[in-house]
């Protein structure tokens, strides 16, 4: 049989596809014996479209027993029952038994035997050469500005539409993998951008060219993609396996490292993994560990120590080499989530409790503590002056509020009351405007707020019909258009007037979900998530 590295695209996936069915469909099988009360099949109907069709998870999180070790069974039973806020989740209530959902709740709890893995010969085996590096021209195939170009992530058929930011007209689309999650990442040139699926793969495309080039299977569940400015180091955060893995930047592997505590004895989840451009390094929230991760990509920066050391000069200690390893900072809480100053030295943190944090990331310590009440999303944050102050603000996703923050004293400045607990706040900084949507509100999700960025008052509301989503705003390069997602399958990219608030146009989308700028994003502009 023909290497699939050498056969067409289509026929690829195919085979890869057929593979990873194969494999469910056997450990569907083993499932099977254990959900002979019907779990098995109750799962099937309701909840493998979500979270795959052998636990391993796709638009939805791994339904495992190492997946879920930090949720008592009698919470996930209220979260089958009821859906949960700041998800995807919906209430099944009405649709199965209470005895149906205890079932459920036991056989999702139990062990898949054989456990699930992916290990480095893994990852290496599922790396997919698309194009030949060569063959690609070396300036963009197309008119349009490529650094004002968007990407549109669309999940309602796995798409992504490229639009020119000047004429705000789409210019190419293609096929992306299933269930893309946490946002692209591009290189500094605005050339390459990386994507990261839920089920693990990792898609290298050239934006210039408007072609896949490499793709490679970096876990099981995948949270998201961090990439180098000069595209030479990517970093992915795993749910499962508890790996953070480390690419070049032709997506061969150079590392996977097991995510546990300082001692060994625990093992975490990564949350998210973020490129800190002027740190040289990638940063990493770990869901079940108090700690942070620093991992290096610069080759001469220094060692790290592993233990007590007597005297650093002369080297007396153990040592491990600061190249893509981990520096750990010790906290007292987890931290699922990350807000950074614009040089990148201190984070703004909070748990999904809602217990809010501020680590300087070069003293390697807690040094303040935030007031935030409920579940802050701070990767959504946003920065700006206000009356001679740098301020940031964060949405919440079970307040109805924004809450914005004093970057000097850490104290709340304001807390700006919502239609209802939203996901995105953005702006850009030649925008007086911040806009916010309530999506995680079933009246309110058709709402856009707009924020006086210095008065801080909601100044006008921007609505779709009842029932729809309204979401997710991204500027273009100058500030002058803002673009919101109508977040349905027959939806649409609205574009307004940043000025006047009035909008401008429509382009039709199959559920138009994020967006992201090429400029904004690599120029790390204020106003948008790094």
């Amino acid at each position: 049989m023909k290497s699939t590295h050498t056969l067409p695209s289509p026929v690829r996936r195919v085979l890869v596809l057929s593979g990873f069915l194969v494999g469910a469909a056997l450990a569907l099988h083993a499932a099977d014996s254990k959900g002979a009360d019907g779990s098995a099949a109750i799962y099937q109907q309701h909840c493998a479209a979500c979270h795959g069709p052998d636990r391993l998870g796709a638009t939805g999180p791994a339904l495992l027993p190492e997946n879920l070790a930090r949720l008592r069974k009698e919470e996930a039973a209220t979260v089958i029952r009821d859906g949960r806020t700041a998800t995807q989740m919906l209430p099944f209530g009405a649709l199965i038994t209470e005895e149906q959902i205890a079932s459920l709740v036991s056989w999702i709890y139990t062990p898949v035997v054989p456990a699930p893995s992916w290990s480095e010969s893994d990852i290496r085996a599922s790396r997919i050469a698309h194009v030949d590096p060569t063959t690609l021209s070396a300036k963009p195939v197309f008119d349009a500005d490529p650094m004002n170009l968007f990407l549109v992530v669309e999940t309602g058929d796995h798409h992504v539409s490229v639009l020119d930011g000047d004429k705000l007209e789409r210019i190419h689309r293609f096929q992306s993998r299933h269930a893309l999650h946490g946002g692209p990442k591009f290189t500094a040139d605005g050339r390459f951008v990386f994507f990261a699926s839920r089920d693990g793969w990792i898609t290298k495309y050239d934006l210039w060219n408007l072609k896949v080039v490499t793709e490679i299977r970096a876990g099981i569940n995948t949270r998201n993609v961090a990439v180098s400015p000069d595209g030479k180091h990517v970093a992915v955060a795993n749910y499962l396996p508890h790996t953070l893995v480390l690419l070049d930047g032709e997506l061969n592997l150079l590392k996977s490292i097991p995510v546990t505590d300082r001692d060994g004895k625990t093992s975490s989840r990564v949350s998210a993994v973020y490129e800190a451009t002027p740190r040289n390094s990638f940063v990493a929230a770990l869901k079940d560990v108090p700690e942070i991760w620093e991992i290096s990509y610069d080759r001469h920066v220094e060692d790290i120590p592993t233990g007590f050391v007597h005297d650093f000069k002369y080297r007396e200690g153990a040592f491990v080499p600061g190249y893509l390893n981990p520096r750990r900072t010790t906290l007292a809480d987890p931290l699922d989530d990350f807000f950074f100053t614009q040089d990148y030295s201190t984070v703004l943190g909070a748990s999904r409790e809602g217990v809010g944090q501020v680590v300087h990331l070069d003293v390697r310590r807690k040094i303040a503590d935030l007031a935030l009440d409920g579940m802050p999303h701070l990767g959504s944050g946003i920065s700006w002056d206000w009356q001679g102050r740098r301020v940031m603000a964060s949405t919440n996703l079970k307040a109805a509020e924004v809450t914005v923050i004093d970057l000097k004293d850490w104290s709340v400045v304001k807390r700006i009351p919502t239609r209802g607990p939203g996901f995105f706040l953005r702006s850009h900084e030649n925008s007086r405007y911040a806009f916010v949507d309530s999506m995680m509100s079933r009246e309110a999700k058709n709402t856009l707020q707009v924020i006086d960025k210095q008065t801080l008052e909601i100044v006008k509301e921007l609505k779709a019909a009842p029932g729809q989503t309204l979401a997710h705003i991204e500027f273009t390069r100058d500030g002058r258009y803002a673009l919101a997602s109508l977040w349905e399958m027959d939806g649409a990219l609205i574009v307004y007037d940043a000025r006047t608030l009035e909008e401008v146009k429509r382009l039709p989308m199959k559920k138009p979900v994020g967006k992201y700028n090429v400029w904004n994003k690599i120029s790390r502009e204020e106003g948008t998530s790094h």
